[in-house]
């Protein structure tokens, strides 16, 4: 008999949060969250999602022990779509089976008549299932699990929604496109600058008005405002390196950029999540004085009232040469750019052009909740 219920307490959500780790202990390309992080990413108090969302987290035992995990979550800005994430259980149909039960029957008591995901906890954090490049580490803010998963979800009636790719480039050498696009003058009217380290939460409003209208008619697009900006600001300020910021600005009013961020995953891979008792010095000392060697580039976006001409057709390659630029200095020798839609023809033509194929790819996926 599987028993699932929802997490009541903090013993509970701690149980929640090392259940992911526990389970892929024995996977050699797996890389443990920090328990800091996650336990803040889960905390009311601490994001920002928990106040335009109800979220549910549910526990699957067998006699008393637990055996796996979902959430769900019931944005009132995704009108009757629901989500779920934070998917991990033991390789068992029966707890799988459960698990999504629970979920399900607590969506549709909220009116909710489709479900999408995983989302871990927004489309704007993790998202996605891993399908292929499951033998490297994932970067820092992307998913991994075992290859049995994707299985494991269609089983329980889910289809693809949507696929989305990861890009790893080689940044060791300067590539033949870097090269011409740094020969050639920029564009009139067009400069580009790093972050400005005195005006840090100015320069990072400015890139999140740019992504929100960049990106405003993607695939599910939710916009970053308000608390979602200040929970932002703060949780990447330890990671950011202002050169690895490049803002490009038209007529002086910012309208494209382009953020890499060192790879967390790659200064935390051997600390199992712990930051004690030596965490904290190895992690410092990794990533401010020894400096990591991967990176990722998670934002990048250009104003649409520019993106349709021929200047905004350059500013990515500019701003990414740039930044790959930056980051060779910093020792960065390789750089994945994700997540890319599969229907994004012009930024997968991009990262075919940077990088080849792609060398990961994520699914969403998707299932009608019939009353």
């Amino acid at each position: 008999m599987i028993d699932v219920t929802l997490v009541a307490g903090k013993g509970d959500l701690e149980r929640f949060i090392r259940l992911g780790p526990e389970l892929q202990r024995g996977d050699p390309a797996y890389v443990a969250p920090l328990l800091m992080e996650r336990r803040q990413a889960l905390s009311p108090k601490h994001n920002p999602l928990f106040a335009q969302a109800e979220i549910a987290f549910f526990l699957a035992r067998r006699d008393g022990r637990v055996v796996g995990r979902i959430s769900a979550q019931a944005d009132r800005r995704t009108g009757e779509t629901g989500h779920f994430g934070l998917l991990a259980a033991e390789d068992d149909r029966e707890v799988f089976a459960a698990l999504f039960r629970a979920a399900e029957n607590w969506l549709r008591e909220r009116g909710r008549t489709r479900i999408l995901g995983p989302f871990d906890l927004s489309i704007n954090e993790e998202i996605g299932v891993l399908v292929d490049g499951f033998e490297t580490p994932p970067m820092l803010l992307m998913p991994h699990n075992p290859p049995s998963l994707p299985a494991r979800i269609e089983a329980e009636g889910y289809t693809k929604a949507k696929d989305v790719f990861a890009y790893l480039f080689d940044n060791s050498t300067r590539p033949a496109w870097a090269r011409r696009v740094e020969k050639r003058p920029l564009p009139p009217g067009v400069t580009l600058r790093p972050l400005d380290w005195k005006r840090y939460e100015a320069d990072l409003a400015a890139v999140v008005d740019i992504f929100n209208d960049a990106w405003s008619g993607n695939w599910n697009f939710l916009p970053l405002e308000g608390a979602d900006l200040d929970a932002m600001a703060k949780s990447m300020k330890p990671l950011i390196v202002p050169d690895f910021v490049q803002i490009a600005e038209v007529n002086g009013e910012p309208a494209a950029f382009g953020i890499c961020l060192p790879n967390l995953n790659e200064a935390i891979r051997d600390l199992s999540g712990s930051l004690v008792p030596l965490g904290w010095a190895k992690l410092l000392w990794r990533l401010k004085v020894k400096g990591v060697s991967t990176a990722r580039i998670p934002l990048m976006g250009v104003r649409r009232s520019v993106a349709k001409g021929a200047t905004g057709a350059f500013l990515p390659m500019i701003i990414m040469s740039r930044l790959g630029n930056e980051a060779a200095k910093k020792g960065i020798r390789h750089i994945e750019m994700s997540w890319i839609l599969e229907d994004n023809a012009p930024m997968r033509h991009f990262g075919q052009t940077m990088a080849g194929d792609p060398y990961k790819t994520y699914r969403i996926y998707e299932k009608a909740l019939r009353a």
